[in-house]
Order: structure tokens, then sequence, then C-alpha cells
């Protein structure tokens, strides 16, 4: 086939919760700041700017906080971190078809390549820190018919990119709100996703 798949990386490829709680909560501890781990892990998507701000700490703190973050990320989240079900075998389906897998997150991109290394994901491309529509700039980049996350803003992503949008209910979005943000295809998991692949016939990319 030759065609290009996207997935994002927190709660579809990935579930990085139980380290999410921690780095967020030793972050308001050391920073003083009313952080709520459990909050954050259970609404993963927006941008950690966004998420910051939303918990309420100023907007003056939020390029240290940030960094700090990210810092903390690589010994507190990595380890932590499991694949989801039907992960790896989403990505080989591709691969057996002859294509290609460009995985599009909003993550900071070199923690995103400790989860791809430390889970042994065999990916074409990573694309880090882009969120919701935004993706599509990666999307339409690397000719991807298809993009599958778990969040509303992966399918406003895949649609701005005129990708094929799969919804995945291993998030914080139930199947119901994928679908009417406009997943065309909405799995309970990964693990459905071969079987879909082996009859999907392929369009040509958008470039």
């Amino acid at each position: 086939m030759g065609m290009t798949v996207g997935f994002d990386l927190d709660m579809t490829l990935i579930d990085p919760r139980p380290g999410m709680i921690a780095v967020m909560n030793a972050l308001g501890e050391e920073a003083r700041l009313p952080l709520d781990g459990e909050h954050f892990a259970s609404n993963l998507g927006p941008p950690l700017d966004m998420v910051l701000r939303d918990f309420g700490a100023p907007d003056e703190r939020i390029p240290e906080l940030v960094a700090r973050f990210r810092a903390l990320y690589p010994e507190i989240v990595v380890p932590k971190t499991v694949a989801l079900p039907g992960a790896h075998a989403a990505l080989e389906a591709v691969r057996r078809a002859g294509g290609r897998t460009v995985v599009v997150t909003g993550k900071y991109r070199p923690n995103a390549a400790l989860h791809v290394k430390a889970l042994e994901f065999e990916v074409d491309v990573l694309v880090g820190e882009l969120w919701a529509a935004g993706k599509a700039v990666a999307l339409r980049e690397h000719g991807a018919v298809a993009y599958a996350g778990d969040h509303l803003g992966d399918v406003r992503g895949a649609l701005a990119a005129g990708a094929l949008p799969i919804g995945v209910a291993t998030g914080p979005c139930s199947r119901e709100e994928l679908a009417a943000a406009g997943a065309e295809v909405v799995f309970d998991s990964l693990e459905e996703f071969p079987g879909w692949l082996s009859s999907y016939d392929a369009p040509a990319p958008v470039r």
C-alpha cells in the first residue's frame, strides 16, 4: 500500500498516567503551587503551558515550570510508562502493509523519543509539540492518510489535515464524544486496528 498512518502518543500508544501523577505532584511541591497530578493524568492532551495556567500558575512562571517539568520527566515518567494494548501490533500492521508510521504528539519531542526507545516502538517519524489542529502541519507534511488518537484534539488535527480521523477510546474521551467530534472510525483500543487496516482501502495522501 505504501501509505502513511499517524498515531498520537499519550493514551493512544502509551499509558503514562502513574508517572504523570508523580511528576506533576513533584513539580507542585517543589514550586509551592496547587498542581493536581490526578486531574492532570486523567485529562492528558492539552499543552503543558495551558494545563499549568488552568491550575492557576502565574504567567511569568510558566517558562520555568515547563522547563523543570521536562527535566524531571525522564526519571519519573518514562520508567513508569507502559504500552497500551495493541500499540505494538498497530505499528507493525502498518509496516507489514508496506506503509510508514508517524507519531505526532503534543509532548516535548526529546521526552517522547525516550518513550519510543524504552518501549521499542518502531516508528518512521516522530514529531512533538503539536496540539489539536496544529497536528495537521506534520500530518500533511508526511502525507498521512489516517490519524489515530484518543482526544477530541486529535480528531480536529486529522480533519484539518484531510486525513481519516480514527478515535481510540483509551483516553479521557468516550466513543460517543469522539464520533460526535468527527471520528469516522472508533476503536475501544488499538487491538482492533490491524483487523480494520487489513480491509481498509486507503485514498491517495493529501499534501
